[in-house]
């Protein structure tokens, strides 16, 4: 009885005395005199859950950062078909090519037509390496951003998924002018006359992350992280090495959970995720990102477009912003 998340080859070691129990479920549940053991099982099952809660309620900053890369977390295109009717892939940038590092089309999510982009990951070898792993070349960024356009002129809302390490950081993408590709990101999306939404699902790496987050509300996923750097990145520039110990203490420093984004104003909202995490439940996360994107579109789409502008901008100009009093 395969569990949702269950792999014989990734266990993350503070998952290891929970998947001993699903074990040894499994092996009393597989078995032909399995109504034997219901009273065992349900003992093991409940021991599992409360296990389950405990271990995710006490994560480190660390323990988030390795739970948000967990090969069998839900990407882009995992949401696109738990939560999606009718999508219509959109590609290339116009310019370049196709960056299947960034997914976009139009998309139906419950009774609303958005514009849908995020990044995708991929999950074979050969998915990863044609997705660079979630890195986005500056194509894909273009690319984004001509679908955004598109989506504001029919007055659609537009639903950002984030889960990358960053932007890619090659000659080529550099070549072809990356900065510059983020850089107009920022700047056209704090302008777009539609609803912004944007969820962070996994990784939020850097500006890599934030050239298609600048939303008028910006959601996280209680196990995913946001940050300016990785951890391993701000660990070897500090600490010149990266390993557990100093990724441990640059992800404390770092603030890059959920629940600290929120504390720091930088997100408007944490979702929570189903026990143990999205990867154990990926239609779980699906419905509660689905509610959280259903609800904030339809708040927004409220407010007229001249006015969504200003608050978006004043958003995001009040970050970072420190008052003291003297005296």
């Amino acid at each position: 009885m395969a569990r949702p998340g269950y792999s014989a080859t990734y266990v993350l070691d503070f998952e290891q005395p929970i998947i001993e129990i699903e074990k040894q479920i499994d092996h009393l549940a597989d078995g032909a005199q399995a109504d034997r053991f219901a009273n065992e099982i349900r003992a093991l099952e409940e021991t599992r859950s409360s296990l389950l809660s405990k271990t995710y309620a006490s994560l480190s900053p660390w323990q988030t950062v390795r739970v948000a890369r967990h090969p069998h977390r839900p990407q882009t295109s995992d949401y696109i078909q738990l939560m999606c009717r009718d999508f219509c892939e959109l590609h290339g940038d116009r310019r370049f090519g196709d960056d299947p590092a960034i997914i976009t089309g139009f998309a139906r999510i419950g009774s609303m037509k958005v514009m849908l982009i995020g990044h995708q990951k991929g999950k074979t070898v050969a998915e990863k390496v044609a997705c660079h792993f979630g890195c986005a070349h500056p194509e894909g960024y273009r690319k984004a951003l001509l679908k955004m356009k598109l989506a504001e002129k029919f007055g659609l809302p537009i639903v950002t998924l984030v889960d990358t390490p960053g932007a890619y950081p090659g000659v080529g993408s550099e070549q072809r002018g990356q900065a510059q590709a983020i850089a107009e990101n920022l700047f056209e999306m704090s302008r777009l006359r539609t609803p912004v939404v944007s969820v962070v699902i996994g990784e939020g790496g850097s500006g890599g992350a934030l050239g298609i987050a600048v939303g008028d509300r910006v959601g996280m996923l209680e196990h995913a992280w946001y940050s300016v750097i990785s951890p391993e990145g701000c660990a070897a520039i500090l600490w010149k090495e990266a390993n557990e110990t100093t990724n441990n203490r640059a992800a404390e420093a770092l603030a890059l959970t959920a629940r600290r984004n929120l504390e720091n104003g930088l997100i408007d909202d944490v979702i929570p995720e189903p026990p143990g995490g999205a990867h154990r439940d990926p239609r779980g996360a699906a419905d509660r990102v689905q509610a959280w994107i259903l609800d904030r579109i339809r708040e927004l789409q409220r407010i007229n477009p001249e006015t969504l502008v200003r608050q978006r901008y004043e958003k995001f100009r009040a970050m970072g912003a420190l008052s003291r009093k003297i005296g």
